[in-house]
């Protein structure tokens, strides 16, 4: 029924090792090339993420204290491995393993077994096995419950009972190889064939002279090479020439045909194992991913996939290849192709750091095209056109560049302007009842400061573009700016005025910079996608070490593995310990630090640069960055302390681990999206404010800030006291006798800060009269 009964059972193990393994050189490379890996991989349990790195893993579980640690008292894990993949290549029968568990059922060491002294054996009833019969050394015969074994092999293709080995297919080779060397140490020792004979008249020689003849004769590898002499017929000498002729075996064709072949039975190239002559950089990279991608991968499979017997659902065990550099191979090639179609602009930024395996940025210039040579955006959609600057007015029929769009927008004339209002509303798009509207329409799409007249409004709308490009539209802005050269008074002139006056303020007038929505939305969403994959990645782990043994161990939500598991009890699941606040407290802070420091520096840059004309990054404005990524990292440590509350709480009525589960979901369905929303405009506030004062207070006491608020009802009435109040750098705001440096101060009272939209506007010169 179920194949060749003892197929493997002639498989004399012993006589393998002795032979095949110990004698014949390439069969012992090979084994040792393949079996060396598991030894010096660890063992890793986890689920989720791609072939070379899980998503979540486990890192307390019996099976990884005995298979990367110590596997028994005599072994350690990595002799272990190595000798159970050496069994697993050479025995026919595959290779045995004793598990031995404390009494709470707990794995505690792992033991091989001499494969020829085990013999599997059948149910008679028709099941597959009975038991294991081990014989030990002193003749004792032990019958072993298969729970307590693991059977390791390569799978026979028809018997069940046992395996295949490489050995088995390559016997023909490793005996012609020994063989070949055995015959050719025997030539050397016994034959010592001389390059020539010399054949003399020995007539008239003594005996003596004879003998000393006949040692020249004496066999060995010492006399290869020379000329014998010898005697021959009365007054006769001939001389035979022997070093041309062939020798009676070719043995190092015959050596290196058996070597090709050992080495194909194992699948291991001979550059593994030591020789990569005649081959380039490239070929022995290819011949080396070969290698780990047929043979040492599968082998790798098939050892670890035998100890998933105590892992819960969802759960896989295996090797630990994520440091292989082989394995890169692929990845490295495909890299490479994304970076040429990046260049050619084929694909997006966003796209070829997905193909990296990096976060996509998802901003505007990271998901549009660039076109090669000129790199011209191609925008995914009409809210990044307005953003990367190459919007144009929607009455033209869409966004140049976009799927679907319209024709290329119309030129406008640079001459025959009628208004500088005019000339803003052309290149924005804009269009209204009067100029003083189209100006702040203008304004507020390009979030250019007030300057001394409606040309130089433009002039700062169009250096504060985000993009400049070669094409049309960046004609259609310097069409639009040479329209706007003339400063005439009159309506238009009074419009211009009008629409500047209301976005001043109490702030002092002439040239300076004030940070812009941009500023604060470019930081929220960059906070917002680390805080949401953050999240939802907690909320997995949460997940998963609620259902992982160690957790539910001597609780009620212990599932008891038949009536002598003692692992299960009354108590209740540990919420602190299942959510582990603190460790990503230190998680969210040193993920969100460099992404906010990148904000601090970009609007450090901004600020010395419009106030210097070079922009600089001081040493101070990481400050406000990093201040902000602990405050979110402590903001997260209290949001989780909530739901281990709220774990703990539940427990006194749920009585199942899918209610426990439920309420793990919910919390974050419920609290997620606000906190998210919260903390990164805080972030944001803190970081942009904070970054922009520590770069002008770098630049000396000459610098005047004044606070600006959104003048809206959400204001709250302390900043609406601030609003206006202009003062030099390193001067701290005061309201309420309480000190703000700037909106959003993370040292400040929380009821201050919470929510502020507030921001400074900077310029140099002498400090303006405030008006009450």
């Amino acid at each position: 029924m179920w194949g060749t009964e003892n197929r493997g059972a002639g498989w004399d193990l012993d006589r393998v090792i002795q032979e095949g393994y110990e004698r014949s050189v390439w069969t012992f490379k090979a084994v040792e090339a393949i079996s060396k890996h598991p030894g010096a991989l660890s063992i890793e349990i986890g689920r989720g993420g791609d072939d070379r790195q899980f998503a979540e893993t486990l890192t307390d579980h019996p099976l990884l204290r005995v298979l990367n640690v110590r596997a028994n008292p005599l072994e350690t894990a990595a002799v272990f491995k190595k000798r159970l993949s050496a069994q697993f290549l050479l025995s026919k029968k595959g290779a045995f393993v004793e598990i031995t568990r404390s009494r709470a059922g707990m794995i505690t060491r792992l033991d091989l077994l001499p494969p020829n002294r085990v013999e599997p054996i059948p149910d008679p009833r028709g099941d597959y096995l009975s038991h294991y019969q081990f014989t030990t050394y002193d003749g004792r015969i032990r019958e072993l419950d298969p729970s307590r074994v693991v059977w390791l092999r390569d799978p026979h293709p028809t018997d069940p009972y046992c395996g295949v080995t490489p050995l088995e297919a390559a016997g023909l080779s490793v005996d012609l190889d020994i063989k070949a060397r055995l015959y050719n140490i025997a030539f050397i020792d016994n034959d010592a064939r001389p390059s020539g004979i010399v054949a003399i008249d020995v007539d008239g020689l003594d005996q003596r002279e004879i003998d000393r003849i006949q040692q020249r004769l004496a066999p060995g590898a010492q006399q290869a090479g020379e000329t014998v002499v010898v005697g021959s017929g009365p007054g006769g000498l001939n001389y035979v020439d022997t070093s041309t002729r062939p020798r009676d075996m070719n043995y190092e064709s015959l050596a290196k045909a058996a070597k090709d072949e050992i080495l194909s039975a194992f699948g291991v190239p001979e550059s593994i194992v030591g020789n990569a002559s005649e081959r380039t950089y490239a070929n022995a990279d290819r011949e080396e991913w070969n290698y780990w991608q047929h043979t040492e991968l599968p082998h790798l499979g098939l050892i670890a996939s035998a100890f998933d017997f105590d892992l819960d659902d969802g759960w896989s065990i295996r090797f630990d290849t994520s440091g292989v550099e082989a394995l890169e191979f692929p990845r490295r090639q495909r890299r490479a192709e994304a970076r040429e179609e990046w260049n050619a602009g084929l694909i997006t930024a966003d796209e070829y750091r997905e193909i990296a395996g990096r976060r996509p940025f998802n901003v505007p210039h990271t998901r549009a095209l660039w076109i090669s040579p000129q790199k011209a955006p191609v925008p995914a959609s009409e809210a990044d056109a307005a953003a990367l600057g190459v919007a144009q007015d929607p009455a033209a029929g869409g966004t140049p560049g976009l799927p679907g769009a319209g024709g290329p927008p119309a030129r406008p004339s640079s001459a025959g302007a009628g208004s500088a209002a005019a000339a803003v509303a052309e290149p924005t798009g804009a269009s209204g009842s009067s100029a003083a509207e189209d100006v702040a329409a203008a304004r507020s799409m390009l979030d250019a400061p007030a300057l001394g007249s409606a040309a130089e409004d433009v002039v700062a709308a169009r250096e504060k573009h985000p993009l400049r490009i070669d094409g049309e539209a960046s004609a259609d802005v310097a069409a639009a700016r040479s329209t706007a050269t003339a400063t005439s008074s009159g309506d238009a002139a009074t419009d211009v005025e009008a629409a500047r006056t209301p976005l001043e303020g109490k702030s002092a007038s002439g040239g300076g910079y004030e940070v812009t929505d941009s500023d604060f939305d470019t930081a929220v969403s960059a906070v917002t996608a680390v805080l949401a994959a953050l999240l939802a990645r907690q909320e997995g782990v949460i997940r998963a070490r609620l259902r992982s043994p160690k957790l539910r161990k001597h609780t009620r939500y212990w599932s008891p593995d038949g009536d002598t598991d003692l692992r299960g009890g009354t108590a209740a699941i540990d919420g602190q310990r299942v959510v582990g606040a603190a460790r990503w407290e230190e998680e969210v802070a040193s993920t969100l630090a460099p992404v906010l420091q990148q904000t601090a520096s970009s609007t450090a840059q901004k600020v010395t640069k419009h106030l210097t004309g070079a922009g600089s990054v001081p040493a101070g404005a990481a400050a406000a960055a990093l201040t902000a990524a602990a405050v979110s990292g402590r903001a997260v440590l209290a949001l989780l302390a909530d739901l281990a509350d709220a774990l703990d709480a539940a427990q006194n009525e749920t009585t199942t681990l899918a209610d426990l589960d439920e309420v793990i979901t919910s919390f974050f369905a419920d609290r997620a999206a606000p906190f998210i929303s919260h903390i990164a405009e805080s972030s944001a506030v803190t970081t942009v404010n904070g970054a922009a004062d520590a770069a002008a207070e770098s630049i000396g006491p000459s610098v005047l800030r004044t606070w600006v608020t959104r003048r809206d009802g959400r204001v709250r009435p302390q900043h609406q006291q601030l609003d206006g109040i202009t003062l030099p750098t390193g001067t701290a705001f005061e309201v309420d006798r309480v000190r703000l440096r700037y909106p959003g101060d993370p040292f400040a009272p929380a009821d201050l800060t919470a929510n502020c939209r507030c921001r400074l506007r900077y310029r140099t010169g002498p400090a303006p009269r405030e008006t009450p």
